[in-house]
């Protein structure tokens, strides 16, 4: 079965994060959760799919994202495979007053501290995270959810928008888990940036699916103010699915290069785009959809939220730092 069958006869009526975990779960079990690596010849297939959970929904797309990143994870540090069936969390977030701390033993090695943002820690059974080792060196961890030591709690997390990916903190108290990789790891290999781009075909695909509807609405009424909303929300999605299409190429033609300026600058160029959608959506429509289109609603309260992954000006600062000394060229 193809993923956007199967999505399309899901409803998007998710009433929390359960029903949300549950879908993952289906995904998981027909095996659509076996995207394409980076980097390895079929990256816009990857990010495609990425596209095509945010269209449907924003929370299964962050629930979905983060397990098909931590699958790609393992196979880019040579790890071992994860258990059939088991669906995971990618969990980075290190705000100063959330860390885990790891101590090795003989086996594994034992996790204690608070993790902040772990979304659906509820309903996955397990996650990869990052933790900081006695010598003060990040460390990507794997860990099983349903063991002693871990504790999911209900704090941290009052959303209406990505409400339902439960993204509470979650406690760690000697929870055995295994390190991936070594130190640095996570941070270090190409992939990290690699999978910033697919966070922002996550974004494209919701943009679009609330393009659809100004879309829909103009097939049956030629209204020119409707109309030139349209001629501009086109012209932002065009120019953001070029960029993806160009960096899935550059990713393909050079795997294992730095992708950072490149995913800098696809992400900024989605951004733009999705924010540029949501506005001129809303000024075309009216409140209509908002108050009678439920999927429609979800995903204009979600995207928001989910754009905000993204640091606004100091991400833009970033890339204005890489290219200092650059140029451009047709």
């Amino acid at each position: 079965m193809e993923l956007k069958t199967c999505l399309d006869r899901q409803s998007t009526d998710y009433d929390g994060t359960r029903a949300l975990g549950q879908c993952l779960e289906q995904l998981v079990e027909a095996g659509l959760d076996r995207l394409p690596l980076p980097g390895q010849g079929h990256t816009l297939e990857r990010f495609q799919r990425l596209a095509e959970v945010g269209g449907h929904d924003l929370r299964l797309c962050k629930l979905y994202e983060g397990h098909t990143d931590a699958l790609a994870i393992f196979q880019q540090l040579g790890a071992f495979a994860p258990p059939p069936g088991s669906t995971w969390g990618m969990w980075a977030a290190e705000p100063p007053n959330a860390r885990v701390r790891l101590t090795h033993s003989a086996q594994a090695v034992a996790l204690n501290g608070r993790k902040a943002w772990c979304s659906g820690a509820a309903v996955l059974s397990h996650a990869l995270l990052t933790a900081w080792d006695e010598q003060d060196r990040q460390q990507l961890v794997a860990v099983a959810l349903d063991q002693p030591g871990v504790t999911v709690t209900d704090v941290g997390w009052q959303a209406v928008g990505m409400g339902a990916t439960g993204s509470v903190e979650v406690l760690f108290d000697d929870a055995q888990a295994t390190a991936i990789g070594n130190p640095g790891d996570y941070l270090q290999r190409p992939g990290f940036w690699q999978g910033g781009i697919g966070i922002a075909a996550c974004w494209y695909g919701a943009a679009c699916s609330i393009a659809e509807r100004l879309r829909e609405h103009c097939a049956q009424r030629a209204e020119p103010h409707a109309l030139a909303h349209l001629g501009a929300v086109d012209s932002a999605l065009q120019g953001a699915a070029a960029v993806l299409r160009a960096s899935a190429l550059a990713i393909d033609a050079a795997p294992l290069k730095d992708a950072e300026l490149l995913a800098r600058r696809a992400r900024a160029v989605v951004e733009n785009a999705a924010e540029q959608v949501i506005h001129h959506v809303g000024r075309a429509l009216g409140a209509g959809p908002y108050c009678k289109d439920r999927q429609f609603a979800q995903l204009s309260a979600d995207l928001p939220v989910f754009l905000r992954q993204s640091h606004a000006e100091r991400d833009l600062a970033g890339l204005g730092h890489l290219m200092r000394e650059g140029t451009w060229t047709l």
